[in-house]
């Protein structure tokens, strides 16, 4: 199986970032990784906080992890888990398998993001 990548990008105008990964999908001839965009970085801290990285730390290369399991490994409340496991499940930085348990498909997970200036 190949491994995955994903790349999530801070791009205001979300529809030519669309544009451009389906672009360079299209040309290419090879799997380019995937790419989850966000529109500000307000939006990017706001839905991927630091107990939702934690999960993705915990979940990646783990296999399937059962929700209970992972509320213990993290020592959080179960409740809690499972709702921040559905905001990632919505993002599709997670997947939920047919068993109910929780896997990060992806072996590497980079963040590209730029702070300028305002002109």
């Amino acid at each position: 199986m190949e491994k995955r990548t994903l790349t999530v990008t801070i791009k205001p105008d979300w529809r030519s970032a669309l544009r451009a990964a389906a672009r360079d999908a299209f040309a290419a001839d090879a799997y380019q990784g995937e790419t989850l965009n966000f529109e500000t970085p307000a939006a990017f801290f706001s839905r991927l906080t630091e107990k939702r990285w934690a999960m993705l730390y915990a979940l990646q290369g783990a296999g399937e992890v059962p929700v209970r399991e992972l509320a213990r490994r993290l020592e959080r409340d179960v409740k809690r888990v499972h709702e921040d496991a559905g905001v990632l499940v919505e993002l599709g930085l997670i997947e939920r398998t047919e068993r109910g348990g929780l896997v990060c498909p992806f072996d590497d997970i980079h963040v590209d993001m730029h702070l300028k200036r305002a002109a």
